[in-house]
């Protein structure tokens, strides 16, 4: 992250570099928990909150 200190703007770049996360990297950054065994409301098809599906 050093390297982006001398950048004085985002167009202000030689080169991009994209890498394949490892495994624990994924790890690190995931988050969530499953409190509810519901999935999707049948009527709304909407995830339920807390279920399988919820996005927080």
């Amino acid at each position: 992250m050093e390297q982006l200190a001398d950048l004085k703007n985002l167009t202000d770049f030689k080169s991009l570099l994209i890498i394949l996360a490892s495994p624990e990297q994924i790890r690190a950054w995931s988050r969530g928990e499953v409190t509810k065994p519901e999935t999707i409301n049948y009527r709304t098809l909407k995830p339920e909150k807390d279920g399988l599906f919820d996005e927080r």
